[in-house]
């Protein structure tokens, strides 16, 4: 089992003193991120694939520190709904470095995303393609297909979206017969993907596609998105990014060769999950018998507050606190009136017999995937504040 007493190492001690000085001066629960690690994870995005075009996933975290800090360094921004257009074009983006990437959305959406500028949109479906034509005229399509690596990703992202190769075939030609500019081909290899090799399938399957509609059609094809997936220092073990990067290159180019065609990755959780620190205290620790093994340790923050990628333990965050001493597993839930609001109980978590109440506990790289889940006003509580320095 993990220990809870662990900073992991990829924080240096200047940062967790600026992330400890928010903290002690704010109620819990709440998220404080550290905006020049994202600028630092940025620069080495760019470094490590110097051949694409970065679109950031603003689903990941929509705040408009992280916007306006990322279309400053030139990003370009991946959006799922004209309301975080609202939000991007609202903090000076350009809509021709948006793409509306999400494959389900209402028609009066398309055209609101077409009316104020946005001329780039994913599709992997009939339907949703004859309403870009009817309300985006004219404008770029790219096609997600479905690709395995759902048991390798520890947040899967597959069946919901995309449409098999031979569907999307289809689905190019009509693009083209509906005056549609068919662009490219998407995929997505799962959220916090582990297996580099998920990519290497994803690649074969799009040049595959590229050569059959060029061979068997006059389309020529010419971008590849990735997607997201490259992950975060979680509690388990992942490569670092430089090594996805050597190997993600290295399928590209086997498949296309030295002239690749225009490459787009959607980084969100590797650009900002280590950029914060959720800090929350405990509310109470109790047992369930007078003869039972294991504690209950109840925080306030849970599911329904920003850690919903604690469902079925699939997240598993690096926590921290400052007690010392002798440790057992416990079980840690958060402070709502649902049952489904535990984060860890299979996967138990060593944390100090000396834990009291009111001390305070860090979860870690939790830059991602926390505000922009946290419920309005479930039970009451309010949404999770952040802090960004």
């Amino acid at each position: 089992m993990p220990s809870i007493c662990d900073r992991p190492a990829y924080y240096t001690d200047e940062q967790w003193e600026k992330f400890r000085f928010v903290a002690e001066t704010k109620e819990t629960p709440f998220l404080v991120v550290d905006t020049t690690i994202i600028r630092r994870n940025y620069m080495e995005l760019m470094k490590n694939f110097p051949f694409a075009n970065i679109y950031y996933a603003v689903k990941a975290n929509p705040d408009a520190h992280i916007i306006s800090l990322l279309n400053e360094l030139g990003s370009c921004f991946d959006i799922a709904s004209i309301y975080e257009l609202d939000k991007v074009l609202s903090l000076g983006v350009s809509p021709d470095r948006v793409s509306y990437g999400n494959t389900i959305k209402k028609a009066a959406h398309i055209r609101e995303a077409y009316n104020r500028g946005v001329r780039l949109f994913a599709t992997d479906s009939e339907a949703d393609l004859r309403n870009i034509a009817k309300a985006a005229p004219e404008s770029k399509v790219f096609f997600r297909i479905l690709t395995e690596g759902a048991e390798t990703a520890d947040w899967p992202l597959s069946r919901k979206f995309g449409c098999q190769p031979d569907m999307a075939t289809d689905l190019i030609q009509l693009a083209q017969k509906l005056g549609l500019v068919p662009y490219g081909i998407s995929f997505h290899v799962g959220s916090q993907q582990r297996d580099i090799s998920a990519w290497d399938a994803a690649i074969s399957k799009v040049k595959y596609i590229f050569d059959w509609i060029h061979n068997e059609t006059d389309i020529k094809l010419n971008m590849v998105n990735m997607g997201g997936g490259l992950p975060a220092h979680y509690i388990t073990k992942t490569n670092e990014q430089e090594i996805y990067a050597e190997e993600i290159t290295r399928y590209l180019k086997e498949d296309f060769g030295e002239h690749l065609p225009e490459i787009f990755i959607e980084p969100g959780r590797s650009l900002v999950a280590n950029s914060g620190v959720l800090v929350s205290e405990v509310v109470l620790i109790s047992r369930k018998s007078r003869t039972s093994l294991t504690r209950w340790v109840y925080v306030d923050v849970g599911k329904f507050s920003g850690l919903i990628e604690t469902l079925d333990e699939s997240i598993k965050y690096p926590i921290y606190c400052d007690k010392r001493g002798e440790v057992e597993g416990v079980i840690i839930a958060g402070p709502t009136c649902d049952s489904q609001d535990i984060m860890y109980e299979n996967h138990q978590y060593d944390l100090p017999l000396s834990l009291s109440i009111g001390d305070r506990i860090y979860w870690l790289t939790t830059g991602a995937y926390t505000c922009s889940y946290s419920a309005v006003e479930f039970n009451g509580f309010p949404p999770l504040k952040s802090y960004y320095i």
